[in-house]
Formats: structure tokens, C-alpha cells, sequence
């Protein structure tokens, strides 16, 4: 746990105070606007051809083409001069506008339920092959990074891990008192109630969780992986916190202190994945908390009722 105190205080020790207060006035500004305008579903609503892949599109690359915008701005360092910085600045917000806006399905036809469980079960998974494959082809084309995007178990210490996790139990136990939170949390709600001649439901629902828990790893091979080890070169320690403004506005539409939490978790694991060069340590603290929220939603509902 020292280690990562350590890298935190050195990067906050070695970043521009002026970059870090405008990306962070510039994410509060998105965030207030979202939840005070419904800034999401007014740009994914906008008379626009694919409306939510272009309104999704426009609000990812604002956040993060801005926060780039401000580092040139105040650090004097021109990276928009480089032709492959631009490509990739350009293709990430469509990436992932990509990764949310699609819906993957098929049809078994074996009845409404089975279907629906199939294809929710399918979803995480189908979206993680498709960015996995698109992220592998600009890993292949530039090799920036020695493994693909941090994946890698160099540095992975699962004790330092694993004790973050139990730090955030507590906090995790509260929110879960929330009735916003309670809302949207578990996911399992998805695929709630089971038919009454369904047998063995845990098991069931744990496959669910495991293909909801490999969105993570989704998330976790293009936010730390792409957007930090993968801009690096361009502006090193410096690529923290466009990753992290990015990151808190794929988060529009969840409870409030989720969101905004998003953004500092974004930097602390940014921070991480920078020193280490692993995405592995992020991709445990990110997996584990999300199945403790997933807990503490189920317990909350449960007690609630």
C-alpha cells in the first residue's frame, strides 16, 4: 500500500496545479450540466444521423479533445503537430461511442425469458471482443507499449489490491443505502424474477455476474490500457487526466456520487497503471468493487423490501 501512496504523492507533487484545476472545472461543468439539463439524453437524442453513436461521440471527444486542447495550452507542448496523436484522438471517443451505442443480439427462440437471459449474457462479452480487436489493430500497427495496453501481471502485487477493496467496503456500505443507487444497482435485476421451474439459480446468476464482470476488462484495456499507456509518448504523466474526464462521462445516467467518484478513480487508477504498466492491479480493484456493489444493491433491496 506504500507503493501506491507513493506513486499518488509524486504524481500530484509533479503535475501542473493550473492543468489539473481546468480539467477538473472542466468535468464539473459536464457533470453539472448532465444532471441539471440531462446533457446525456439531450445529445444522444439530437436530430442527427445514429443519434446516440454521434451524440455519444460529440460529448467523449469535448471531454476528452479539450482536456488535451488545455494541456497544449499550458504546457506550450504542441502534440496536435503529430499526425498519429490526432488519429488516435479522434478514434477513441468513436471507439467507445461505438461500445455504447451498439446492442449486440441473436435470436434462440426459446422462449421470452431464455432469450432475454442469452443475449444480456452475451452483451459484455460480444462488446469486449469487438474493442479487444479494434484496440489490437492500433497495438499491432504502432507497438507503443511492450505488452497489448498493460496486459501484463509485471508489478501485480494482489495483497496491495486487495487490501484497496476492503478500504472501500465501508463506503460501498453506505452508498448502498441510496435510494438512487438502489435503482440501478444490482445489474442481476436484469435478469430477475427467474421462472419458478428454473433449478439452481445461483449458478445462473453467477455466469451473469462473470459476463457482466468482463466489462471491465473492457473498460479497464481501453481507459488505462489505450487511453494512458497508449498516449504516453505524447505527454506522458500528463495523459492521466483527459483519460479521466473521458472516463467520468461514460458514467452519465448512474447515481451522481458514482459519477463524480468515476473521476478520481479514474486518476488514481490512471496513476497506477502509469508507474506499473499493468492494467491488472486496476482491473481487480475495478471487478471487485463493482461485485461488492452488485452485493450491497442486492442486500440493500432485500432490506429495503
Amino acid at each position: 500500500m506504500r507503493i501506491i501512496i507513493r506513486y499518488i504523492l509524486t504524481w500530484i507533487k509533479e503535475t501542473d496545479k493550473t492543468y489539473l484545476l481546468l480539467v477538473s472545472l472542466l468535468t464539473a461543468i459536464t457533470v453539472f450540466l448532465n444532471y441539471n439539463f440531462n446533457l446525456l439524453k439531450w445529445i444522444t437524442n439530437f436530430p442527427i444521423p445514429f443519434p446516440r453513436f454521434s451524440g455519444l461521440y460529440i460529448l467523449f471527444l469535448f471531454c476528452f479533445g479539450l482536456s488535451y486542447l488545455l494541456y497544449v495550452i499550458i504546457r506550450k507542448n504542441n502534440i496536435f503537430k503529430h499526425r498519429s496523436f490526432l488519429i488516435l484522438l479522434f478514434l477513441a471517443p468513436a471507439i467507445f461511442a461505438l461500445k455504447m451505442a451498439i446492442n449486440p443480439k441473436i435470436y434462440p427462440a426459446i422462449n421470452a425469458y431464455w432469450d432475454r437471459y442469452i443475449n444480456q449474457l452475451i452483451y459484455w462479452p460480444a462488446l469486449l471482443l469487438i474493442v479487444t480487436v479494434i484496440l489490437y489493430i492500433t497495438w499491432n500497427y504502432r507497438k507503443t507499449t511492450d505488452s497489448f495496453y498493460g496486459l501484463t501481471i509485471k508489478k501485480f502485487h494482489f495483497q496491495t489490491y486487495a487490501l484497496m477493496i476492503l478500504i472501500m467496503v465501508p463506503a460501498l456500505a453506505i452508498v448502498s443505502t441510496q435510494p438512487d443507487f438502489l435503482q440501478t444497482y444490482p445489474k442481476l435485476k436484469m435478469i430477475l424474477p427467474f421462472p419458478a421451474s428454473v433449478e439452481n439459480k445461483w449458478f445462473y446468476a453467477g455466469i451473469f455476474e462473470l459476463s457482466y464482470g468482463s466489462d471491465f476488462l473492457t473498460v479497464e484495456l481501453f481507459f488505462r490500457g489505450f487511453l494512458v499507456l497508449g498516449f504516453i509518448k505524447y505527454a506522458g504523466k500528463n495523459v492521466i487526466l483527459p483519460m479521466a474526464c473521458f472516463y467520468c462521462a461514460i458514467h452519465f445516467g448512474k447515481p451522481l456520487a458514482e459519477c463524480i467518484s468515476s473521476y478520481f478513480g479514474g486518476i488514481l487508477l490512471g496513476i497506477i497503471v502509469y508507474n506499473t504498466r499493468s492494467i491488472m492491479g486496476g482491473l481487480m480493484i475495478h471487478v471487485g468493487i463493482a461485485w461488492l456493489m452488485e452485493l450491497g444493491g442486492y442486500l440493500g433491496n432485500v432490506l429495503k423490501e
